[in-house]
């Protein structure tokens, strides 16, 4: 149930973010979600793409700053109120949130949330104990 996510260093100068996306569509890598966090002088790519492996393997190969990261999909139900219900369940654990990020595509009438939490393999259980549905990887990847 862990989606493996790209974290590329970017600095903040043009083209850079192009040309990550330019390599990717070169070797069929789709994007499936991502988010940018940026500063004036660089920026952190979060990406999850279909094939997480070989597009850090690319990346590196073109000497991108990059790493994977363990983080977890979860769908949330896509009406008010959805992401705060799910949140609330993680909350008397004191699992911390370190950010979180919304996928392009739904799935059935959900919306799907990335988190990147510090104690995964616990917020797996606690989510799953309470009904929430959790992604696998190869779910997440062919979305």
């Amino acid at each position: 149930m862990i989606v493996k996510q790209l974290s590329v260093f970017l600095e903040n100068k043009s083209g850079r973010l192009a040309r990550v996306t330019e390599i990717l569509g070169e070797n069929n890598i789709n994007i499936r979600a991502l988010s940018i966090a940026d500063t004036t002088d660089f920026g952190i790519l979060r990406l999850i793409v279909n094939k997480p492996n070989e597009a850090y393997k690319l990346l590196k190969e073109e000497q991108f700053m990059v790493s994977l990261t363990d983080v977890i999909a979860v769908e949330v139900p896509d009406k008010p109120g959805g992401l705060a219900g799910v949140l609330k369940i993680l909350e008397p654990y004191n699992i911390n949130i370190e950010y979180l990020y919304a996928f392009v595509e739904k799935s059935s009438n959900n919306a799907l949330v990335v988190f990147r939490v510090e104690e995964l393999e616990k917020a797996i259980k606690i989510l799953t104990d309470n009904g929430v549905k959790v992604l696998a990887g190869n779910e997440v990847y062919s979305l």
